[in-house]
């Protein structure tokens, strides 16, 4: 994946494994793979000498993006899958998850001191915005400032250490930035994953509506060229300022279809490539003459979160404990992935991937157990009165809210005939795509959300961004759930700049988010895509950034 200088959320489950409650795999399926990240990765790879020249890449996104700005707070993954094709970013990484500069955007970036913090950027001098002005200092001086959090005017989706920057100063000329920090980042390569023009973060205003309706300013190898509401459909042609290898690709077009037409689209010829789930929709594309299904797995996981505000049935994080305690995650995994993957298991931890450098299991506090969740439910007041706990006049009754697809649905059965043993009534609710974060989840509007996040090689980002507590700004944190001591660790690990010593930190914050009852990650993803075998250079790309000058059709 490239390096995006945010985690997006998925608004559509596009990671989200399929849940399988009926039948097993048969002698004959498909086969399963692995549930580990950043071992390699499966997208046709192709020299560039063998690419055709020209073509459309037909990809399908399920609802148009609230905005083009993924900086923004109203950003999600559709939005993202977009943008990544027409922006800089300032490093690339391999399948294993290292890092090397990007050279398109930049010629050099280092850390230059440590006390304090200092990184200078050195732009490359034939980068330009697509309306032929250079790439500057000033847009990165910009940048920082929008997402600094001074002004909270700005609706950013998370400051990205910039709260940490005190100055970016101009360096031996324009095409040279030197970010100074008043607090240590560990994370500083995540910074300027993303790039916009200073004009898209001068003010609040443009901040928010600039880029709303579209891209009036870009610089990557491609740029929008059509935005088609009525058709439901985005196109990217080439960037004529480009100024690197020419792609491959003449167009790619983005169409919005609902989740459950892709695989149809798909066999109709409709669209070259598609993300799957679940072993029923693998069996089906698998069986497709000229489809081929490729698989790795990347740092996204599907899982249920807690709404923890004031006045909510789940504030008290007791309760949401007992509650977690009677969810059996092993179980929804085991069905779930079961010949998807080789060895099906729950993620039991929200930074780190299975296979993740720092991944370990840290979700012992919420371990299945009914007759205890039972129990403390019984302590905390909450009495069966027939098949429904009570307190106090109120019912133990909890709304799951999801986008509005067949295996949230079937996970959210799961989850309802699981916590009924223990009396507490689910009742599932769902949404169309467009929508659901804007109206639904991010007022608050649910007790338990179901929906997925997608990770990355700079995983302590998400510290930040979804589980630190900031009343004047929840960004991710969509449950306002946190604590002073979390933000305080999430503050010291973020200023960690020994790799190790921040990754025994980043697992001992998810110690505390589990014990909080924050959310419960259900399971990772496996990272499956349905394409034609002809497409090139791309698939599943796991812990990968895509080439997109060499995307395209094999000769």
């Amino acid at each position: 994946m490239r390096i995006r200088s945010t985690v997006i959320r998925a608004a559509i489950p596009m990671v989200a494994l399929g849940l399988v409650l009926s039948g097993c795999g048969s002698g004959g399926g498909p086969e399963a793979g692995s549930n580990k990240v950043g071992t390699t990765n499966d997208i046709n790879p192709k020299p560039r000498d063998e690419v055709r020249d020209g073509g459309n890449l037909r990809l399908a996104i399920t609802s148009f993006p609230e905005t083009f700005n993924t900086l923004h707070v109203d950003s999600d993954q559709d939005a993202g899958d977009v943008v990544a094709w027409t922006i800089p970013s300032a490093f690339q990484s391999n399948a294993a998850g290292e890092l090397t500069i990007d050279h398109n955007y930049f010629t050099d970036i280092q850390l230059t001191n440590k006390d304090p913090q200092q990184v200078t950027y050195t732009i490359n001098p034939k980068a330009v915005w697509s309306d032929g002005s250079p790439i500057t200092w000033e847009d990165m001086a910009s940048q920082a400032a929008a997402l600094s959090g001074r002004n909270k005017e700005f609706l950013i989706s998370a400051p990205l250490g910039f709260d940490r920057v005190e100055k970016v100063e101009r360096g031996v000329d324009d095409r040279q930035a030197i970010v100074t920090f008043k607090q240590h980042y560990a994370e500083w390569k995540g910074q300027f994953g993303t790039l916009y023009p200073k004009a898209a973060t001068a003010d609040p205003k443009a901040f928010s509506d600039l880029y709303r309706s579209g891209m009036p300013v870009s610089a990557g190898p491609f740029m929008i060229t059509t935005i088609d509401r009525t058709q439901n459909r985005i196109v990217l042609g080439r960037n004529p300022k480009w100024w690197g290898e020419t792609p491959k690709l003449d167009t790619v077009t983005f169409s919005v279809l609902d989740y459950s037409a892709r695989i149809q689209a798909l066999q109709n010829n409709e669209i070259d490539t598609v993300g799957i789930s679940g072993l029923d929709e693998l069996t089906s594309a698998s069986g497709v003459p000229g489809i081929k299904v490729r698989r790795t797995p990347s740092p996204a996981y599907s899982h249920f979160t807690f709404n923890g505000a004031p006045g909510s049935i789940l504030a008290d994080p007791a309760v949401r404990r007992a509650i977690a305690k009677g969810i059996d995650r092993e179980a929804i995994a085991t069905t779930n992935q079961h010949g998807v993957v080789e060895d099906p298991k729950p993620l039991n931890n929200h930074i780190f991937g299975i296979g993740q450098q720092g991944y370990q299991d840290n979700a012992a506090s919420v371990a299945y157990n009914p007759d205890q969740a039972a129990k403390e439910l019984d302590e905390l007041g909450w009495k069966l009165n027939g098949d429904v706990r009570e307190k106090d006049g109120r019912r133990l009754v909890l709304r799951d809210v999801m986008y509005q697809q067949e295996t949230w649905v079937q996970t959210a059965q799961v989850l309802q005939q699981n916590l009924a043993k223990i009396g507490v009534k689910v009742e599932i609710q769902t949404y169309p795509g467009n929508g659901l974060f804007t109206d639904v989840i991010d007022p608050g509007n649910f007790d338990i959300a179901q929906f997925s996040w997608s990770g990355s090689v700079l995983p302590l980002g998400a510290l930040r961004q979804i589980y630190y507590f900031d009343p004047n700004n929840m960004q991710g944190n969509k449950g306002r759930i946190g604590t002073p001591e979390l933000n305080a660790l999430i503050d010291r690990t973020l200023s960690e700049l020994d790799p190790k010593k921040a990754i025994e930190m980043a697992n001992q914050c998810d110690k505390m988010i589990f014990d909080e009852v924050f959310s419960l990650p259900i399971v990772q993803s496996a990272g499956l895509t349905a394409q034609r075998e002809e497409v090139a250079n791309w698939g599943s790309f796991g812990l990968a950034s895509p080439d997109y000058t060499k995307v395209g059709f094999a000769k």
